[in-house]
């Protein structure tokens, strides 16, 4: 009876770890994980062609931080936005802190879709990911701040 437990727990967290799916090629997981880094390298080095070869111009970003009496605030982040703060970078207003984090997951990739993870500076953004023209770019995104 123990063994049969034992078993299914370890089947079961076999579950819980990223894996690729059937209808993927390397190539495929591959192109996904450089539209990811794409997109945290951009803000990181301030360059927006990053942004434009990895991210749809109708891209929906939505983000959690805390505001100054630690309270949970939400709010858009327009692909504008994405610009001005590249610009920012580039001028020196905002700093990529020195060794910062740059790891990605990579959840599922489908022959369409895909979802995926990056662990930042800033905290964590996860992905929805499309095939657009045969090229994986980044059409959602929810991020929030590290936890407390």
């Amino acid at each position: 009876m123990r063994f049969r437990y034992a078993l299914l727990a370890a089947g079961l967290s076999l579950l819980s770890l990223p894996h690729r799916a059937a209808a993927q090629t390397q190539a495929d997981h591959d192109a996904v994980r450089q539209a990811v880094l794409d997109y945290v390298e951009g803000f990181y080095e301030g360059d927006t062609t990053r942004f434009i070869r990895s991210v749809r111009p109708e891209v929906d970003k939505f983000g959690f931080w805390r505001n100054q009496q630690g309270a949970w605030q939400g709010g858009p982040f327009l692909w504008e936005r994405f610009f001005s703060f590249a610009r920012d970078v580039r001028e020196g207003r905002h700093k990529t802190p020195p060794n910062a984090p740059k790891e990605v997951t990579i959840y599922e990739v489908l022959d369409q879709t895909a979802v995926a993870k990056v662990r930042a500076y800033w905290g964590s953004d996860y992905f929805l990911l499309a095939r657009y023209d045969g090229r994986w770019m980044i059409r959602h995104i929810m991020w929030q701040v590290p936890p407390a």
